[in-house]
């Protein structure tokens, strides 16, 4: 496993994820605005394994790619 990079939540997440993770992280974030969380000190985590993204934030979100998808998973 090789970790990627770190950006914050709400920041931009980068340009090398395909774009449906990216959509994936972006409809995550949306969702905790609507809960109103508070994400001060949040980030997103970018890892790759076997070559494939994996991007997990503080709270405990976990998007992987599955297929053509994503597979959105919350602790």
């Amino acid at each position: 496993m090789n970790i990627g990079s770190r950006w914050p939540v709400g920041g931009e997440a980068p340009a090398s994820l395909p774009p449906v993770v990216r959509e994936a992280i972006a409809a995550e974030e949306r969702a905790l605005i609507d809960l109103g969380a508070d994400t001060t000190g949040w980030g997103w985590t970018l890892t790759y394994l076997e070559g494939a993204p994996i991007v997990e934030c503080d709270d405990g979100t976990r998007i992987t790619l599955a297929g053509d998808g994503v597979l959105v998973e919350r602790d």
